[in-house]
């Protein structure tokens, strides 16, 4: 569904924004700290999580945690309002009525590629992780589910091997519950990995295409079959009392990225490459999902990319079903979307932003 209409009210510089969008893509330009990035934050809180910033809902005000904020939207015919009070957690409502961010995830899917998300195949296995499991999310919107069920009981297993518990039936019991919703991450991950690939098949595109793994590292974390997981917990219940943890499962899973004929490791490629390697990713996507008609937000995305792959990202954007929002420093940075975009200049005006 189409986002059509956007209000913010004391959200990060602004102090109140509202704008009318269509299914072109949009492109938000002007200079560095004028309030560009913030526009795509709050459409990332249109799903669940705490959006592309990963920022607590206090940190999110303009005027601090005093204040609080507030994001009215309208995707198709659907109304969302996500806000958060000073002092409260962040709540949602559909059409009026009060409903739960979980919610959100079957109504919009939001796909986003942020300037920080450069250095992921450089980075710890952890971010790759959260950048596979957002994949997966906008998927499978009951992935969230499986993920927080899995990492609240293994809060608990992990409070039993530090106390030094050592009664069996303590732990079979959350084991159960971590081998049930650690087979369903497992296996939510590898149907998002295929259709990830699937996409890329064939594709006509100026990016390369990656082949993609579930590295299972130390802890057999690629394994969909509960019983196996559920055994191995057992097992590795004195080493992951010496540990103060447990080292094995979905937690420790890392994303594998190759490309080329060479089968070259992401994190060996250079700095161009392995920017051109996430935008494929992304846009592979979006493409999976154009049956949902996705929203993908590309934030400062013309960095390392010469003119030629900006004109071909513009061209893929338009081919996509899917709503695209982007932002540049400057309108000629968008040259090639002049005639099938929406632009948005952004300036600051003291310490508020203000479309100009």
């Amino acid at each position: 569904m189409t986002l059509t209409r956007l209000h913010l009210t004391q959200f990060r510089s602004w102090a109140r924004l509202e704008i009318d969008t269509d299914q072109r893509p949009v492109a938000i330009h002007g200079p560095n700290g004028a309030g560009k990035t913030n526009i795509l934050e709050a459409i990332s809180m249109l799903s669940p999580g705490r959006g592309m910033r990963g920022a607590a809902p206090a940190d999110q005000a303009r005027k601090g945690p005093d204040v609080g904020w507030q994001i009215r939207a309208t995707v198709g015919e659907r109304h969302i309002l996500t806000r958060a009070l000073p002092g409260q957690p962040r709540e949602v409502a559909l059409d009026d009525k009060p409903s739960t961010q979980m919610a959100l995830g079957s109504l919009m899917r939001v796909i986003w590629l942020t300037p920080a998300m450069d250095r992921l195949w450089s980075d710890a296995p952890e971010q790759r992780r959260r950048f596979l499991d957002r994949v997966t999310l906008s998927f499978t919107p009951g992935h969230a589910e499986d993920a927080l069920g899995y990492d609240k009981a293994m809060r608990e297993r992990n409070r039993l091997l530090k106390d030094g518990v050592r009664d069996a039936g303590w732990y079979r019991a959350l084991e159960l519950q971590m081998a049930d919703m650690g087979a369903a991450i497992t296996r939510n991950r590898l149907d998002a990995i295929a259709r990830i690939t699937a996409a890329q098949d064939g594709a006509e595109t100026a990016f390369p295409a990656a082949t993609l793994t579930l590295l299972p590292g130390e802890g057999a974390a690629d394994d969909p079959d509960p019983d196996s997981i559920a055994q191995r917990l057992a097992e590795g219940r004195s080493r992951d009392m010496a540990a103060g943890r447990t080292l094995t499962g979905p937690h420790r899973a890392d994303l594998g990225a190759y490309w080329g004929p060479q089968d070259m490791p992401a994190a060996l490629s250079s700095t161009g490459e392995q920017k051109a390697l996430l935008l494929s990713l992304i846009l592979a996507n979006a493409r999976a999902l154009s049956d949902e008609s996705p929203v993908l937000l590309l934030d400062e995305v013309a960095a390392h990319l010469d003119a030629d792959r900006r004109a071909a990202l513009h061209d893929e954007i338009c081919a996509l079903s899917a709503q695209c929002f982007l932002t540049g420093t400057g309108p000629e940075l968008f040259d090639t979307l002049r005639d099938r975009a929406q632009f948005l200049s952004v300036a600051r005006d003291g310490d508020a932003s203000r479309l100009s």
